[in-house]
């Protein structure tokens, strides 16, 4: 059923009054609620598994896997905001005495901005999707969450909703603080943006549907934040001494394009080898490893027809030929692999071969000198990974083109694959356009909280008015800074 804008108005009316109970809530309350999520999830984990394996065509242990990272991530954020340090409290005594000028109290903390529009995505009806990392974090800062779930899997995601506002309504928390739309019509996710009641949007998908976004964000009365993560090529430079001595490089490489029919936002889609001894032997046993590949169906025949499209589009540009290939599965819905080849000065050339096709696809770039390597890396637009495969020597012989790199790029993996992102605190999974909207911050890991939160000062306030992270007594026991000093200390008075 389609909505109109009237209920989207009342959504959003319903969002701003649970946020204006929900900002006053304690972290510890808060976490529990977080918990609450994650015990649903885990209570309700065969259903759920179920579901999202019949919308996703995923395999059991893939979605079983989700599960786990999804409470995880839960259970992290309840963690972060039951400790109370992420809020940043900074306290600045005052000092009347000071001459010629009174110094005021100043005490500053971070606040949650409001009420989050979440857009769930494809490729993760999980972890990036109704309860997912957007969601909770989003949630552990104060704000309150409104989930326009995928039209690729509308069960699981309603599934997951039931199981949040179940939790919602047994630990307290005011009515609305999370709302589930099911409407999946482009416009009702335009309304939501545009609604001056929304402080702020997180997507995960297309670089298409996330500039979209941004750019309804941008031309509102308010302007606010859209935190978007669009794909990614995520380049490898392959280096000639590592290719010689890492025996196991083609099937790592291979394994990581083909993990997951190649639907992960860290896919390998593009690999930079220079000429070397050795790269003709690892070019035959990387396409030997792809052609014994088996097609595998893909999340949902949208995505699948789209790959199909771009790929063809690819081995359709000017010196592009066809590395390795497994046949088309006679289903529109399969995706097969394919790498490619391309020479160095081709691909330097033309500015869409460095754009994403999402699925099991990657282009080798054969350089023909340590110059050509550094005019590729120069001409990448930003990247939410960037992997540098060589041995010691090499790395250090290559510092400047890593350091090239490393500028396009929200994280460096030094002789490893970029798949598989690390749900922790000192992981960044962020870069710079068109890779997010937002380098600065990251989607995954409890810094993900920083999204959705604002600094704000207290001039010369009373005790009685400010929250226990700023009183003196230090009731919550956080770390704070006070007098350019971190201390867990109270806050003497000086009668």
């Amino acid at each position: 059923m389609r909505m109109n804008p009237g209920q989207v108005d009342q959504i959003m009316l319903h969002a701003a009054q649970a946020f204006d109970q929900y900002r006053h809530i304690d972290g510890k309350r808060r976490a529990a609620f977080l918990h609450a999520i994650a015990d649903g999830i885990q209570t309700d984990t065969e259903t759920i598994v179920k579901l999202a394996q019949e919308e996703s065509n995923l395999p059991g242990a893939r979605v079983q896997g989700e599960v786990g990272r999804t409470t995880g991530q839960l259970r992290a954020f309840a963690e972060l905001i039951s400790a109370g340090h992420w809020v940043q409290a900074t306290i600045d005594n005052g000092d009347a005495s000071r001459k010629p000028l009174p110094k005021p109290d100043l005490r500053k903390m971070l606040v949650p901005v409001g009420p989050i529009v979440v857009f769930g995505a494809s490729n993760f009806p999980l972890a990036f999707s109704t309860a997912g990392g957007d969601t909770a974090s989003a949630l552990a800062a104060g704000c309150s969450v409104i989930v326009k779930s995928h039209p690729a899997h509308p069960r699981t995601s309603a599934k997951v909703a039931e199981v949040i506002k179940t939790a919602m309504i047994e630990s307290g928390m005011p009515p609305f603080v999370f709302q589930h739309v099911e409407d999946s019509s482009i416009e009702v996710g335009q309304q939501l943006v545009r609604h001056p009641l929304t402080k702020g949007v997180a997507f995960t998908g297309s670089r298409q549907g996330g500039m979209a976004l941004f750019e309804l964000a941008a031309q509102r009365t308010e302007p606010i934040p859209v935190f978007a993560e669009m794909g990614s090529v995520n380049p490898i430079v392959l280096l000639p001494e590592s290719i010689r001595t890492h025996k196991e490089l083609p099937k790592l490489l291979a394994a990581s394009v083909l993990q997951g029919v190649g639907q992960f936002c860290t896919n390998p889609g593009l690999i930079l080898a220079l000429k070397g001894e050795g790269l003709d032997k690892f070019l035959d046993e990387f396409a030997a490893e792809i052609r014994i590949s088996v097609p595998a169906k893909m999340l949902h025949p949208g995505i699948a027809k789209n790959y199909s499209i771009l790929k063809n589009n690819a081995l359709g540009q000017p010196g592009v030929s066809v590395l390795a290939a497994v046949d088309e599965a006679g289903d529109a819905s399969f995706g097969a692999a394919t790498v490619a080849i391309v020479s160095a000065r081709d691909f330097i050339n033309n500015p869409h071969l460095s754009e994403e096709i999402f699925g099991p696809f990657s282009l080798v770039v054969m350089s023909e000198n340590a110059k050509e390597l550094d005019e590729i890396v120069k001409v990448l637009p930003g990247q939410l990974t960037g992997s540098f495969f060589g041995t010691p020597n090499e790395i250090q012989a290559y510092d400047a083109l890593a350091k090239e790199l490393q500028k396009r790029c929200g994280r460096m993996i030094f002789n490893g694959v970029p798949t598989g992102v690390e749900v922790c605190k000192a992981m960044h999974h962020g870069g710079p356009f068109p890779a997010t909207t937002d380098a600065r911050f990251t989607s995954v890991g409890t810094d993900a909280i920083y999204r959705f939160a604002r600094p704000f000062s207290f001039q010369n306030a009373p005790e009685s008015w400010l929250p226990p992270e700023l009183q003196n007594e230090n009731p919550l026991r956080i770390l704070r800074c006070v007098d350019n000093e971190w201390t867990f200390s109270e806050v003497m008075v000086v009668n």
